[in-house]
């Protein structure tokens, strides 16, 4: 097992979930982050933080700080937790000898996180994903007509540049000669309930799944949300998709549920997100360092979680908008804080304040939190193409 891990990032929630995890383990966490201030430095689970550049604005030079980091705290395992993984994962063959990098191969990345290359590889795998095509076809246009869709960036993160149309509805600007045309898909719209799934595999292997849907929507991005059980057909789904592919690393879907229980994967993040939260953190950090193992991964016993800075954002925005101000509140009132653990007591009281490079923006500049958080993050290199679909 791992000695000293990295973990490149520390400004979200999950990122402390992983440090506390391998903390716990009797492992040495380092954390490099963009910020210089960020959640997870005040957490008695970190042993360092390290500015290092943001991938977005720079990523030959963040690629060689965290080289530089590796080599100066003799790290000898790395796990990217969110965006930032598009860009870390081309380090896999750079890595010195015996520095493990908890991560699919970049193409692997990019292809799952590319939202028509996406919905290519799942049909392609035979399982159920919506009609799904570049907004600059013919097929996108005649898709467009004749059914609601949802047009989106290719390459976006956190539901941003998202919007829903109906049939006939969708922009001029979104085909040929559009401002919007270059990499943006357009995506059979379908109707159900909105459930996530998060899961730690290993070589095809799935060693945990777990199902969630949000409670309380930030925008796309949910910030209070519950976990449910018996979800079988998403499960048979994670499992399958992971069988065919010998894939290894975090892997999380969103999925579209029918009103006879079938699911349609509309997109996938092969990353950490929310529902590591309903995870015991020791059991997530074990799973990672010792892959090959047969531990269990547990589940905590809190079945609604939430993010308690943008959750009361929310339920105080609802009493001027009237929109679910009731839920807002309960939930508000019910749900387990997913940073609060009295062993580490630091963390909730400053979150104000290690979280202004995110509060900042999104007072000031109108911004979303999760476009704050994440647009110094997101892939701004050139996307692998595929065939283009006739125009």
């Amino acid at each position: 097992m791992a000695r000293t891990v990295l973990l490149t990032l520390g400004r979200m929630p999950k990122c402390l979930d992983l440090a506390r995890g391998f903390h716990a383990l009797g492992r040495r966490v380092v954390v490099a982050e963009p910020f210089a201030w960020h959640l997870c430095r005040a957490s008695r689970a970190v042993a360092k933080s390290v500015r290092v550049p943001a991938p977005a604005r720079d990523a030959p030079g963040y690629r060689a700080a965290l080289g530089e980091v590796i080599a100066a705290e003799g790290v000898d395992l790395v796990v990217p937790v969110s965006e930032e993984l598009l860009y870390v994962a081309a380090l896999r063959d750079t890595l010195p000898e015996g520095v493990a990098l908890h991560s699919p191969p970049q193409a692997t990345v990019l292809e799952l996180h590319d939202k028509l290359r996406f919905a290519q590889k799942i049909r392609a795998l035979g399982l159920p994903a919506p009609e799904t095509h570049s907004a600059d076809s013919a097929a996108a246009r005649a898709l467009a007509a004749r059914t609601p869709v949802v047009l989106k960036p290719r390459n976006s993160c956190a539901g941003l540049g998202v919007s829903f149309h109906g049939a006939g509805a969708l922009p001029d600007g979104a085909f040929p000669g559009g401002a919007l045309s270059s990499d943006m898909v357009v995506q059979e719209r379908k109707d159900g309930r909105v459930l996530s799934s998060f899961s730690l595999v290993a070589a095809g292997r799935v060693r945990v799944t777990s199902v969630y849907r949000g409670v309380v929507m930030s925008g796309t991005v949910a910030v209070c949300f519950e976990r449910l059980e018996a979800q079988a057909a998403i499960e048979r789904f994670v499992e399958e998709f992971s069988a065919k592919t010998g894939y290894s690393g975090f892997l999380s879907f969103d999925f579209v549920e029918a009103a006879d229980g079938s699911v349609t994967a509309i997109e996938c993040n092969p990353r950490v997100t929310s529902g590591i939260h309903f995870l015991e953190a020791a059991d997530v950090a074990r799973a990672i360092a010792d892959p090959g193992g047969d531990d269990p991964v547990r589940f905590r016993p809190e079945r609604l979680m939430q993010q308690f800075y943008p959750c009361l954002i929310e339920a105080e925005a609802a009493l001027f908008t009237r929109k679910e101000p009731g839920l807002k509140w309960r939930a508000l009132r019910s749900a387990r804080d997913v940073t609060w653990d009295r062993a580490d007591p630091l963390v909730f009281p400053t979150m104000t304040f290690t979280s202004y490079p995110i509060l900042v923006p999104a007072i000031f500049k109108g911004k979303s939190m999760a476009e704050t958080a994440t647009e110094d993050l997101a892939w701004r290199e050139e996307l692998p193409m595929d065939t283009p679909e006739p125009a």
